[in-house]
């Protein structure tokens, strides 16, 4: 009987490859290398003290956010996902995965230093987890997904399987594709303001990473459909869109936190719209029925973020250390 993706053991044979799909992945992220040293934030330096206390306040909240965010990624990656997908050209991806996720979290480090010159207000940054509430409740819910499998160490039965499916599909579809997404809104809501196009410079690469990283685990989870259809049913589909319900909940309340009253094309009830209209999104390309059927509120998502990353695939050494190929696409689903 021909070895499936998650069954327990160890695969180290890359001829025959069983999945060639995740080895080109693996292949199209080298050619995406970036550096932190590549971004330049100097321009947000001169943008900082013409904002208003609301935005300061907002870009606070957020840089703090990301100060862990990915690092929580990064936990998830060594603690479960890497020993259950069993073929070593999907491992090959995943260890390029964790690499780019230690480079975003250099990239938000070296926001905070910059952003936050004060070391008592990057101290507290840092300690987010512990003192913001509407980050720490984004951070429960991860830490609820990772701690999900316990010390599952084999996939034997289908309620194992079934468990690692929700756990990943959480780390894909909820956390970067939703708690990230909604912080990209943010960041690309002060560059069509004419702001902190640095941020904006650097959250392009981290996009087209993060980005890259979804669609690989909704792959992964194509192929279990695939081989193992009767992992997949009804009360498989209420689970996943219970759980996208608690994550725009969360994430919500964390805009509710740096919006207040609202600003010019930015507000809590805007973000709430956005959201939704992103879990559907990520609802639709699990396979499952949409759940809001709500609108993209935000023009400057739809077509100035379309623009940038055309204009970023055509970048050079200049900006990007390695010419970028390959067929990495970029949906509806800003």
């Amino acid at each position: 009987m021909p070895v499936m993706l998650l069954d327990p053991g160890m695969d180290l044979t890359l001829r025959p490859m069983r999945y060639p799909d995740f080895y080109e992945r693996y292949r199209a992220a080298i050619r995406n290398t970036w550096t932190v040293e590549e971004v330049d934030l100097h321009t947000d330096l001169a943008d900082l003290p013409r904002m208003t206390a609301q935005e300061r306040h907002l870009i606070n909240r957020l840089v703090a956010f990301f100060a862990t965010g990915d690092s929580i990624v990064a936990n998830n990656l060594v603690l479960n996902l890497y020993q259950h997908v069993n073929a070593p050209e999907a491992r090959l991806y995943l260890s390029r995965q964790l690499f780019e996720e230690a480079v975003h979290v250099q990239f938000y480090l070296t926001l905070l230093d910059t952003y936050l010159p004060d070391l008592d207000e990057r101290i507290k940054a840092f300690a987010a987890i512990e003192n913001i509430p509407s980050i720490r409740d984004k951070a429960d819910f991860c830490f609820k997904w990772i701690d999900s499998l316990g010390d599952l160490r084999e996939l034997r039965s289908r309620e194992d399987r079934r468990a690692f499916l929700l756990n990943l599909i959480c780390f894909a579809a909820c956390i970067e594709g939703l708690f990230f997404y909604g912080a990209f809104a943010y960041v690309y809501w002060f560059r069509s303001r004419g702001l902190l196009q640095g941020l904006a410079t650097g959250t392009n690469w981290v996009f087209r990473d993060e980005s890259m990283h979804m669609e690989f685990a909704f792959s992964v989870v194509d192929t279990v459909r695939a081989e193992e259809p009767g992992l997949f049913d009804a009360d498989l589909d209420k689970q996943v869109v219970e759980m996208l319900e608690e994550a725009v909940a969360a994430e919500l309340a964390f805009a509710r936190d740096l919006c207040g009253d609202g600003m010019p094309g930015m507000s809590a009830e805007q973000m709430r719209q956005y959201l939704e209209y992103v879990a559907d999104q990520r609802l639709a390309r699990l396979g499952f029925g949409r759940r809001y059927g709500t609108a993209n509120p935000f023009a400057f998502m739809e077509l100035q973020d379309v623009q940038e990353l055309a204009n970023f695939f055509e970048r050079r050494v200049s900006a990007y250390q390695v010419a970028v190929e390959g067929n990495v696409t970029f949906d509806e689903a800003f």
